[in-house]
């Protein structure tokens, strides 16, 4: 299967439709930069594995990634320490809680469900090789931009608006994390955590790490790929996973900035970028746009 049926055209009308469905969204206001952004902006990168590529709206426009980095941050784990020491720090379970709830954590006994919510990718930044959350950052930085062909930055202003306005659900979950003795350095971790959701790229760079799952570089075991893509299709989108599971039935990832990558096994990946959100916190935009794009392929 490819996207060969696919046209800029086509592709140009389904973006100016999902921008009008995003009209009633709203912007995160925990985040100033976030909640500063244009509303009306969009971008869209279709990728196949045949080669094809479509692009269309803001596509020279750099924006964070935010939650959609944590698939990635699984994957680099994985390489790094392995699946068994990995399942000592996280589960792969699903949660029927949103991405902060530390109420399910401390239900669960300080361990987290899976590696998509905030305290499971809190948990893997602990693993992360480097001394200090600058150099694991920028390890991680260099070991994506390398296999995926993409060129990452850390947007040091999205940054300093994260660390402007402390996320004291997230220090809850720290503190939960260290109690249950699931974080060696806590501190660390959560500067980690902050630092790789303010790594940021064009659309075309999404696309290019969702590619990265389907066509592993050699440094990646297409196995490791496999279980990021089983988490993403579970947990990707938090309590709305198997809702999605069902009505779309593709891996997928949000991120609070407005991102959603889609990957559609055997065939490629979808990035969408809008900023309004649900109440959920995804893409309003996004998710249409991934699922009208699925819908067409299954009706060829």
């Amino acid at each position: 299967m490819s996207f060969l049926f696919l046209s800029t055209e086509q592709l140009q009308k389904w973006l100016n439709e999902g921008l009008k469905l995003s009209q009633n969204g709203n912007l995160p206001t925990y985040i100033p930069q976030l909640a500063a952004v244009d509303p009306g902006g969009g971008a869209v990168c279709v990728q196949g594995m045949g080669g094809e590529v479509y692009r269309v709206g803001n596509v020279t426009l750099c924006f964070p990634l935010m939650s959609v980095i944590k698939p990635f941050v699984l994957l680099y784990v994985l390489q790094e320490v392995g699946e068994e020491i990995l399942g000592r720090r996280v589960g792969m379970s699903p949660s029927a809680l949103p991405y902060y709830s530390w109420e399910q954590l401390a239900v669960d006994g300080g361990f987290p469900r899976n590696p998509m919510l905030n305290s499971g990718a809190i948990a893997l930044c602990d693993l992360m090789p480097g001394n200090t959350a600058t150099e694991r950052t920028e390890r991680f930085r260099l070991w994506l931009n390398e296999g995926a062909g993409c060129g990452l930055r850390l947007d040091e202003g999205v940054l300093d608006s994260v660390r402007s306005h402390p996320n004291l659900r997230n220090l809850k979950l720290v503190k939960i994390l260290t109690q249950a003795g699931h974080l060696q350095e806590p501190e660390l971790a959560l500067d980690t955590y902050q630092q790789v959701c303010c790594l940021s790229g064009a659309i075309a760079d999404i696309s290019q790490l969702g590619m990265m799952l389907l066509q592993p570089p050699p440094t990646v075991t297409p196995q490791d790929c496999e279980q990021v893509l089983e988490i993403m299709l579970t947990c990707g989108l938090y309590e709305d996973s198997p809702h999605f599971a069902q009505r779309v039935g593709i891996p997928l990832k949000s991120g609070v900035s407005g991102l959603v990558l889609g990957v559609i096994p055997q065939t490629g990946v979808m990035a969408c970028y809008s900023p309004p959100l649900n109440e959920q916190g995804h893409s309003i935009a996004g998710l249409w746009w991934v699922e009208t794009l699925v819908k067409n392929i299954r009706n060829l």
